[in-house]
């Protein structure tokens, strides 16, 4: 735990996936939250189909959503510290790639996770 799951338009480029989600989980590892680095979890899910508004027929409107998932227990402002430093590093790191065709929404949710949660390492 924490798991990072983020969904981005077509419309939206990231260059480099890798150093996208490594500067993602380093912030978090960096906030002092978690446990370990390797506890932190981070995907990129790339949508194909969106829309925008209810006329965006060209596209011109994208968005990242970044969804954090984490144990229970932190308070609100945890979870806002969270948020407000993932969207940061999501500007600072993605904004200069951006064309400028496409309006950019950045979203981040910070979620807990259910108590109903079981891991299990394997090859420890």
């Amino acid at each position: 735990m924490p798991h990072l799951t983020i969904q981005v338009t077509p419309n939206v480029s990231i260059t480099h996936e890798e150093s996208f989600l490594k500067a993602l989980n380093k912030v978090l590892w960096d906030s002092g939250h978690f446990g370990k680095p390797t506890d932190i979890k981070a995907r990129i899910l790339p949508l194909h189909t969106f829309l925008v508004g209810v006329e965006d027929d060209e596209q011109t409107n994208g968005f990242i959503y970044a969804h954090l998932k984490i144990m229970s227990g932190r308070d609100i402002n945890i979870r806002n510290q969270l948020a407000e430093q993932l969207l940061a590093t999501i500007e600072e790191t993605l904004g200069a790639e951006q064309s400028g065709r496409v309006a950019l929404q950045i979203c981040v949710e910070v979620e807990e996770i259910s108590t109903v949660y079981h891991k299990k390492m394997l090859n420890e």
